[in-house]
């Protein structure tokens, strides 16, 4: 990874090396960061996030529809170093300083669905600590990380909570292939009434599984994948973009429904959008 100013990162990502987990998680890692802002905003996904913060016991957010570290929609969140992080709607404020030494899951759609005993939509804009999900387990699972990185460093700990996972699943771990069609869909940008139509579900039952599974009704998923589409776009380019012609290709009605969007879902216009680096699109300093 290559250096940026003020930071010294470093970074590991895998891909799980237990097949019954490869359907539910897209990928897990370990990152190092060091930081010269104080705060960031972490753009929305729509995916749920385990994180497990190894350089202390504390992590927290804070919504925010604004720049302003004091414009925020929500209360802050805060849990001990062990967290779950629902799908989130809105952009969340972060404290850099809670990513000095990181362990973290991201979950593929509707595969944080098994390790829960609720539907997912109970953690949507929620930080949830571990301790509260999985009672003693999740109390003490940042302490065996940290053995297991002073012995064997982080791919150790990544296997240590691939097993913990294991343990702590509640349902069977295999996806519903028919909510993950659905996600699949909606992320390509295809209608809900057609994602409806194509599954034989009626728009209720729509709304009722991905909520419960993707944690996230269908347009609001739409919604946000639709934005992370554009984000990939941008980034994936050279020079200024060419909004008015990204808004036409990702689906917007126009460069001001975009505008509207990236508000929405930033807290910032696109012109002042400048990620952490090409590779981290969903977080933005806000300065010094």
């Amino acid at each position: 990874m290559a250096r940026t100013a003020g930071r010294t990162p470093a970074a590991l990502t895998v891909r799980p090396s237990v097949p019954a987990l490869v359907p539910l998680i897209g990928a897990m890692g370990y990152a190092e960061a060091r930081c010269a802002h104080a705060v960031e905003v972490a753009l929305p996904t729509g995916a749920a996030q385990l994180l497990v913060n190894l350089d202390a016991d504390a992590l927290s957010s804070s919504s925010s529809s604004s720049t302003s570290t004091s414009t925020r929609t929500g209360a802050d969140r805060r849990t001990g170093g062990a967290a779950l992080h629902g799908p989130f709607t809105a952009p969340a404020l972060i404290d850099p300083a809670q990513q000095r030494a990181v362990l973290w899951v991201a979950f593929r759609p509707a595969g944080v669905h098994p390790f829960l005993d609720a539907p997912v939509h109970a953690l949507r804009d929620e930080l949830a600590g571990l301790d509260q999900l999985w009672g003693t387990h999740g109390l003490v699972l940042r302490e065996r990380l940290l053995e297991a990185v002073a012995a064997g460093g982080p791919q150790a700990a990544l296997r240590v909570l691939e097993t913990v996972l294991l343990e702590r699943a509640r349902r069977p771990l295999e996806p519903d292939p028919a909510v993950r069609l659905a996600a699949a869909l909606l992320d390509r940008g295809t209608p809900v009434a057609e994602v409806a139509d194509r599954l034989g579900w009626t728009p209720r039952t729509l709304t009722r599984r991905c909520t419960d599974q993707l944690g996230l009704a269908p347009k609001r998923y739409a919604r946000i994948r639709r934005f992370q589409r554009l984000l990939r776009r941008v980034n994936a380019g050279h020079g200024p973009p060419d909004w008015a012609a990204l808004a036409a290709d990702c689906g917007y009605h126009d460069q001001a429904h975009l505008i509207h969007e990236f508000r929405a879902l930033a807290g910032i216009t696109p012109t002042a959008y400048v990620p952490r680096s090409p590779g981290e699109p969903n977080h933005v300093p806000l300065g010094g």
